[in-house]
């Protein structure tokens, strides 16, 4: 990756910690699940609201590193919007691109694939990740809200 992309990649990551998207909590959502890394600290909650099986809302709270606030930040404006099969195609794509399982389809992820570079952290990998496992775990709450785990989702 060139410098220049470095430098644009690294703006668009501290722009989303800095002003994350989304970041508020959902009164009247239809699902919700929390995320711990334990290793770092980092913890959020992702909450969906439902519109039959599109999520036409989503938002965030927590705390955590800039990785792992941004990644929260970009996931949202990814997902809202999608049906459910999409967004766990999008979580799916992702979470290839980051662990480097799939570094080549970071070119058709728009701005998620700022966090590209973080595959070659493999500690980084797990905040950038979290809040899509959490997301990943509402998406998997039945209609009533209900978790198939009670626990939070952690990164270990």
């Amino acid at each position: 990756m060139s410098a220049e992309l470095d430098e644009l990649y690294q703006s668009i990551i501290l722009d989303h910690n800095r002003r994350p998207r989304n970041f508020r909590v959902m009164d009247d959502a239809s699902a919700h699940a929390e995320g711990k890394n334990p290793l770092c600290g980092d913890q959020l909650t992702i909450w969906l609201k439902l519109d039959g099986d599109v999520i036409s809302d989503v938002s965030f709270q927590g705390s955590g590193c800039a990785i792992s606030k941004a990644s929260a930040s970009l996931m949202t404006a990814a997902i809202k919007g999608k049906s459910r099969s999409e967004a766990e195609a999008i979580f799916t794509k992702f979470h290839g691109v980051v662990t480097g399982a799939h570094p080549e389809d970071a070119a058709s992820m728009g701005s998620l694939k700022a966090l590209s570079g973080v595959s070659r952290f493999p500690l980084r990998v797990k905040c950038a990740s979290l809040a899509w496992h959490a997301m990943h775990a509402a998406l998997g709450q039945d209609e009533g809200g209900t978790a198939a785990a009670a626990a939070p989702v952690s990164t270990e």
